[in-house]
């Protein structure tokens, strides 16, 4: 008898619209669902590990990567690279475990090429003027930063009917307990029982 494989879950948002809070509670609640770590050339902000929110290289080490073919997508996001392994991916699906990737719009679509069936969520927030709000309350970026985010914003946006669902993250909860709606939901769908590799 074949082993079921893991479902594919990729949530995307502009910067500040709740996908880390989203993710976060998700895969604290559900067991079955592992996160992907992504790769990064940015620098590691206050109170984050190598290793648990992502693996921090540098440039030279990504693009060496990327020529040996480590990634299964990757993209240049806010002037940093970004990546998924193949071999973290494909290890946990393989074990019947959903994946949840937090990732770019540039890499959902990636994604979506090589796996027909991923679920993918786009997050958002009611209106451009509460994301920008929400990122000078978090004060973790430079005024500049936050307005080039915005435009990154406007950008991304643009992308959220490729996606599943779109989710309104207006109240935290409500959100959170909306994706898990829809994931057990897709659980029980036959199309995306299988994952195509």
């Amino acid at each position: 008898m074949n082993k079921k494989h893991g479902m594919i879950i990729i949530v995307s948002s502009p910067s500040g619209a709740g996908k880390t809070s989203i993710c976060d509670a998700i895969i604290k609640d559900d067991k079955n669902i592992v996160y992907s770590i992504s790769t990064t050339t940015r620098n590691p902000r206050t109170g984050e590990k190598n290793g648990r929110e992502y693996f921090f290289v540098d440039e030279k080490k990504f693009k060496q990567d990327i020529k040996t073919g480590k990634f299964i997508e990757w993209a240049k996001v806010h002037n940093n690279y970004y990546g998924t392994s193949k071999a973290v991916l494909q290890g946990a699906l393989s074990k019947g475990k959903d994946v949840l990737l937090d990732i770019d719009v540039q890499g959902a679509l990636n994604i979506r090429k090589q796996y027909k069936n991923a679920l993918m969520l786009f997050i958002m927030t009611p209106t451009l003027k509460e994301l920008k709000n929400r990122l000078v309350k978090r004060n973790k970026d430079s005024k500049e930063t936050i307005n080039t985010r915005i435009e990154n914003a406007k950008k991304e946006i643009k992308y959220a009917d490729k996606y599943d669902y779109l989710i309104f993250n207006d109240k935290l909860q409500e959100s959170i307990n909306d994706v898990k709606s829809v994931i057990k939901a897709e659980r029980l769908s036959i199309k995306r029982n299988k994952i195509i590799f």
